[in-house]
């Protein structure tokens, strides 16, 4: 699904070049449920941007379901994450002033999908995250928790080949982060290929696999069996 060949990212600080990521190797499965950790200044954030189409290598290949990510305009770049990605924050970044139902069915109406469409699959995900009786209600209406379920629906709205989460948990207590880890982890039972970048080891240990970074490298990739959970809720 992703395959990340010597992949550099420098950046410009004045006179001076920051290499942020110095040659990463990384490929992904279909179905696979993946955190990625690494201290401030690891170069997470960096990766996570290039792999959201969000930003663009220096030197390196990235391909997506067999597509090179590449030389894009941000026209394309925009249609390319609208079909293959659903972005899932710390932050929520709903819009508060549209209700739960309007946030999900946001990437539908950038798609073209008409409204009769956009209201069914949109409900459908509501339901699927528990909150298809909060449909109506405004983000301010919403506990955190909720929010990010909101969140992780309109992730999902259109059927995205991978989820990318970035620090998903971050902003909620231990017992609503687990319980957004126990839908997470229902979401990839059911075969969608997750990418959660996190610093909670907690957080990390409920995915298949953790990925390691220092200093723009990859200092560890190990398969785990993720702890459920479910059994903390």
């Amino acid at each position: 699904m992703i395959q990340i060949k010597d992949l550099h990212k420098s950046y410009q600080m004045g006179k001076n070049s920051l290499h942020v990521l110095k040659g990463i190797n990384f490929e992904v499965e279909e179905g696979e449920l993946v955190s990625i950790m690494g201290s401030s200044g690891s170069g997470k954030s960096t990766l996570l941007n290039i792999l959201g189409i969000l930003d663009e290598a220096d030197l390196g290949t990235y391909t997506l379901d067999n597509t090179l990510i590449k030389n894009l305009s941000e026209k394309v770049a925009a249609q390319y994450r609208n079909k293959f990605l659903g972005f899932i924050f710390q932050s929520f970044n709903l819009i508060n002033y549209k209700s739960a139902l309007d946030n999900v069915s946001l990437p539908l109406y950038y798609q073209g999908v008409n409204r009769k469409e956009r209201f069914e699959r949109s409900m459908y995900y509501l339901e699927k995250v528990g909150l298809a009786d909060w449909s109506g209600h405004l983000p301010s209406e919403l506990s955190g928790g909720q929010k990010q379920r909101v969140a992780i629906a309109r992730a999902l709205a259109s059927d995205p080949k991978v989820l990318l989460a970035d620090e998903p948990t971050g902003a909620l207590d231990t017992k609503t982060s687990y319980e957004v880890m126990e839908l997470i982890q229902k979401i990839n039972d059911e075969g969608k290929t997750i990418l959660i970048v996190t610093h909670e080891p907690d957080i990390a240990e409920m995915t298949k696999r953790i990925v390691n970074l220092k200093d723009g490298l990859i200092i560890d990739d190990t398969r785990i069996e993720p702890k459920r959970a479910s059994l903390y809720v």
